[in-house]
Parts: structure tokens; C-alpha cells; sequence
């Protein structure tokens, strides 16, 4: 019968029926199946999985891989197999190739008679050798085996030699298993999908939830501000977090922005001049290229920009120097340097001269340029800029 029941046939229970019908430490990845890895869990509660570590004894070629449990699962209609390893299991390493080093692979892997024909029916830890090569690859895991870790086995390595470091050989390829309705402990790079829509697992810290087609970052603390640290995307439009560097900010669905703007501020204490009749951002005299700064448009699309200097013009009285801002989104000219806008000032005597104005229409999220221009009303008369300052106030 494809009907199974586990503790209930009259006609006793097959080992089929037992693998298949248990319900404890299996993350579901279909109906029946379950994820294959190693049950999570430590002495003290420090380390995500200590179960199936491998630690290599210094000098030598051999290691020891440690007590734990885990499941294997099987073709579905087997069933997973449930596996203790209640003592360490000594493994021994060939000594490394001549020529090239090699990548062994060791695994937990199944024997099992009735199907495979081996002349065994037991768990076993043990070591897949790899091929020398000069750029060497993991063997391919054999079939029904769980892989523990990749160990680098360098060409001319021996117990005689030194044997293997193994602070470097070693790359853990341990995958976790849970209850169902557990959360997953896994690690950066586990490419796994869920198995369905509210499954959690935590991932170096940060706890995600499967929507059906993703892993998507599961908010810390719902409706309050995250702390600093704890998310580095958010979970949805409107989150809170708190910065790094004390700053409230607001998750727009694509990136963290400041909660409250506040005001952008460029300025130069510099001198210069120009005599250039069209606007211009260069000033001769002064080491400032051009003087910018950039704002994000707030929700409203609208704020204060505000420009100013102490203007002179050398030796006239009626010749005019103008300062106006101008304002770009990318290469796009969004507000074009014009007197209209211009903080304006003549005589040779330099006085402070400020304009503020409101830009409205803005693209909210945008990132926009401002930049100082100056131009003389004439080109034979040095129109003087100093104390110059660019300001932008976001309005609510």
C-alpha cells in the first residue's frame, strides 16, 4: 500500500514505514521529503552546530570528527534515515600527491543493502579521495551521503612532512536540519528555497521568512525602530532603524534614508573672481574647483535653497557681480543660473549679499546637485566672491 502508518499495521512494521512516517527534525522540502543535515546544537549553546566537526590533530594526517545527528533523506518513497554518531570517528588522510595537491571530501553517507546491494547496511563517516590536479576539485559525493567538509590536501604532505594545516584546509559544507515549524540555522550562500510561505531561518544573525518565491529579511521588532546593526535591509517601506552613527532612518523599499533630513551645507572660505559674463562654476584666484553639494528631495519634492557671498567688483561701482544657484538631477538641468535667482552685489567695498528661494516639483528619494555660479555684468571689471555658501532645507 502506498498508505503507510507507523505503530499500527498488525502485520508488522517495515523499515520503510519507519523512515517515512516520523514527523520530528525534518525540515520539509516537499510533501514527504525532508532537507537532508546535521541537527544544530552545542554544549553551551555558543556555536550554531557543533555536530560532525572536524578537528585535524596538528603535524599529522589524521582528524577526528565529532559526535552529532543528523538525517539523510533518501528517494521519497525510502524515506530519511535517521543517524547518531554517539563517539568520534578517527579518519586518516593519504599522504598529498608529488606532483599536484588534491581536495578530499568527507561525508556521512548510507549503506543500506536492500538497495544498494553494498553488503552493508549501516552509517558510516568517511573520506572520498580526490584526484591530484593543478587545480584540484571536491570529489562528487557518493550517492545517499551528507557532505561535511572539503579538506585541501597539499601535493608532497605527509606526517613526516609536517601533515596538513588544517586551520586552512578545512571548508565547512555542513547543511542544518530542524523540527518543522523550526528555525533554520544557516550560513551566507545557502541557496536552498524554502519549503513554504512563513518558513524562517536565520542566516548570520539576521532572521528571514520565505514568501513562496524568496528569502526576504524578517523586520526586528514590528512597528519599532530597529537597533543599529541588526538590519542591513529592511523589511518593509516605512521601517525605522537606528544608524550606526545615532541617525533615525526610514526604509523606502530600496534603501535607508534619513528619517528626518536636515539641512545640506557646502561653503568656501576662498576668494575668487571671474569676469566671464555667462555663469560660470570656476573662479580664478581660489584653489575651489566649483562649489556643490548634494540633497535627497524629502516626500514633500519641495525645499529652501539658499546661496550667498560677500560680492565686490574691483574698481566699479555699477558694474554688478551675480551669484545663482544651479540645480541638476544627473545632467539634467533642472534649475538653470539666472539673476532672477542670483544673490547680487557691487562696489569695491564687499558686502554680504544671501538669496533664498523655493524649488518645488521635486522627484521624492531623487539625489540632485546644487552648484555655485558667478558672472560679472562686465568682462573688464573682476567680480569678487568670498564666505561663499550653498544651504538646502528640506520642507515638510
Amino acid at each position: 500500500m502506498n498508505a503507510r502508518s507507523a505503530w499500527l499495521s498488525p502485520d508488522g512494521q517495515t523499515r520503510e514505514d519507519t523512515r517515512v512516517t516520523p514527523l520530528g527534525a525534518h525540515t520539509p522540502v516537499s510533501p514527504i521529503g525532508t532537507r537532508s543535515g546535521v541537527l544544530p546544537g552545542s554544549y553551551t549553546g555558543e556555536h550554531r552546530v557543533s555536530g560532525f566537526w572536524l578537528a585535524g590533530n596538528a603535524g599529522t594526517m589524521t582528524a577526528t570528527v565529532s559526535a552529532g545527528r543528523a538525517v539523510v533523506q533518501a528517494e521519497e518513497s525510502r524515506g530519511v534515515y535517521p543517524v547518531a554518531v554517539t563517539d568520534g570517528v578517527a579518519l586518516t588522510f593519504a599522504d598529498g600527491d608529488a606532483q599536484y595537491g588534491r581536495l578530499d571530501l568527507v561525508v556521512l553517507r548510507i549503506y543500506d543493502n536492500a538497495y544498494d546491494a553494498s553488503g552493508r547496511t549501516e552509517a558510516a563517516v568517511e573520506i572520498v579521495k580526490g584526484t591530484p590536479a593543478a587545480t584540484p576539485t571536491a570529489p562528487a559525493a557518493p550517492g545517499l551521503s551528507l557532505p561535511l567538509f572539503t579538506v585541501a590536501v597539499p601535493k608532497g604532505t605527509s606526517t613526516g612532512g609536517g601533515g596538513i594545516t588544517w586551520s586552512t584546509a578545512l571548508t565547512d559544507l555542513r547543511t542544518t536540519t530542524v523540527a518543522l515549524g523550526g528555525i533554520l540555522p544557516t550560513v551566507a550562500g545557502d541557496t536552498v528555497n524554502g519549503a513554504y510561505p512563513g518558513q524562517y531561518r536565520d542566516v548570520n544573525s539576521a532572521l528571514q521568512r520565505w514568501s513562496g518565491t524568496a528569502w526576504v529579511p524578517y523586520p526586528r521588532d514590528i512597528g519599532g525602530v530597529a537597533p543599529a546593526g541588526a538590519l542591513a535591509t529592511g523589511g518593509y517601506p516605512g521601517q525605522y532603524r537606528d544608524s550606526s552613527l545615532g541617525q533615525l532612518q526610514r526604509w523606502n523599499g530600496s534603501a535607508w534614508l534619513p528619517a528626518v533630513p536636515g539641512p545640506a551645507f557646502a561653503q568656501s572660505l576662498d576668494a575668487g573672481y571671474t569676469t566671464s559674463t555667462t555663469y560660470t562654476a570656476a573662479l580664478q584666484d581660489t584653489t575651489l574647483a566649483a562649489l556643490t553639494l548634494t540633497f535627497t528631495a524629502p516626500p514633500s519634492g519641495a525645499v529652501i535653497v539658499s546661496a550667498g557671498a560677500r560680492i565686490s567688483t574691483s574698481g566699479s561701482e555699477t558694474v554688478q557681480a551675480h551669484m545663482s544657484p544651479q540645480v541638476t538631477l544627473g545632467s539634467t538641468v533642472i534649475w538653470a543660473a539666472d539673476d532672477e535667482r542670483a544673490a547680487s552685489g557691487s562696489g569695491a567695498v564687499s558686502k554680504s549679499n544671501q538669496t533664498q528661494l523655493r524649488l518645488g516639483s521635486l522627484t521624492a528619494g531623487s539625489v540632485y546637485t546644487v552648484t555655485a555660479m558667478h558672472r560679472s555684468s562686465s568682462a573688464s571689471v573682476n567680480a569678487w566672491f568670498d564666505t561663499i555658501f550653498l544651504r538646502v532645507d528640506p520642507i515638510a
